[in-house]
């Protein structure tokens, strides 16, 4: 038998690119949570793909962004500091938005880096080689990437062929992490973030940067195949607060509706999820809540 591989990968890339798609894809499990809202992303993920002869553990950072309070500036550390902890680097543009003034600043930030630099032009899916085509020629120039690849994290397309190359830059090394584990997230982190995943995609836009989930109970039933999770989803001011819970509560049982069916799923079994919501003003400057919703 030949000799095991195994290493770090961090995916890096501005907000709303596909990262956490494209990590949940490869993993083949729904590990970091997915929303057409930027930022969505505010912790360092890893995430791990074992095969028979090697194991890649993947970063899920934060999009790189101009941070605003504190809890922007501790996501952006979150990204920017795993960068000389990697064997490889998966920097993933949206191919299909185009390359911006986001992605040439980043691009000026790995100048610098030792790493591997693999390029994922995700989105690919419906869009015409000639306008793909017209997009690399503009990244390509900077001439910092090791290999380049074209993808679609939501069809799958190409994936196989970035697991192979990204496999190929793992060194000889242990398997770090048993074959049956996908991440090292604590089952609480992962469910808070699923319930944050539902208010991000219900919520309107000006409300959900500022909310925050903390599980607060979380126990089996002894005589029931089920487990009561209670839950609170905090926010900004009072106005969000009646937002978030909709006219006769309409609001917070579609997003507990929603995410107590992802809980399940990750769970295997029956969850009676209790919602409640409470107003921590500006709570993203506070380093106490930071600590207490997990950013540490």
């Amino acid at each position: 038998m030949g000799k095991y591989h195994s290493g770090f990968v961090s995916i890096i890339g501005r907000p709303n690119v596909g990262k956490s798609t494209l990590m949940n894809a490869m993993i083949g499990e729904k590990i970091a949570i997915i929303s057409n809202k930027p930022q969505t992303t505010r912790n360092r993920i890893q995430c791990v793909l074992t095969r028979p002869e090697y194991q890649i553990v993947f970063i899920d950072t934060p999009g790189l962004h101009k941070p605003k309070n504190k809890l922007g500036e501790y996501m952006v550390n979150a990204a920017s500091s795993t960068l000389d902890e990697v064997d490889a680097i998966l920097f993933v543009v949206d191919i299909k938005d185009g390359i911006g003034g986001g992605d040439k600043r980043i691009i000026e930030m790995l100048k610098g880096v030792k790493a591997p630099i693999i390029l994922a032009a995700n989105k690919i899916d419906g869009m015409s080689t000639k306008k793909i085509d017209g997009e690399l020629s503009k990244i390509e120039q900077f001439d910092i990437f090791d290999r380049i690849v074209k993808v679609s994290a939501s069809t799958g397309e190409n994936l196989n062929q970035l697991e192979d190359i990204l496999r190929s830059y793992m060194p000889e090394g242990p398997q770090y992490y048993p074959p049956d584990m996908i991440t090292d997230q604590p089952e609480r982190i992962i469910i808070a973030e699923l319930i944050r995943e539902k208010a991000l995609n219900f919520l309107r836009e000006e409300i959900p940067h500022g909310i925050g989930v903390e599980i607060m109970h979380m126990e089996e039933r002894d005589d029931k195949n089920i487990i009561d999770i209670n839950a609170t989803i905090y926010c900004e001011k009072n106005s969000h607060k009646s937002i978030i819970i909709g006219k006769g509560g309409s609001m917070l049982k579609a997003i507990g509706s929603s995410a107590r069916s992802d809980i399940e799923k990750l769970l295997d079994t029956h969850v009676y999820l209790e919602l409640w919501v409470k107003v921590k003003d500006d709570w993203r400057n506070s380093p106490g809540m930071l600590r207490t919703l997990g950013y540490k």
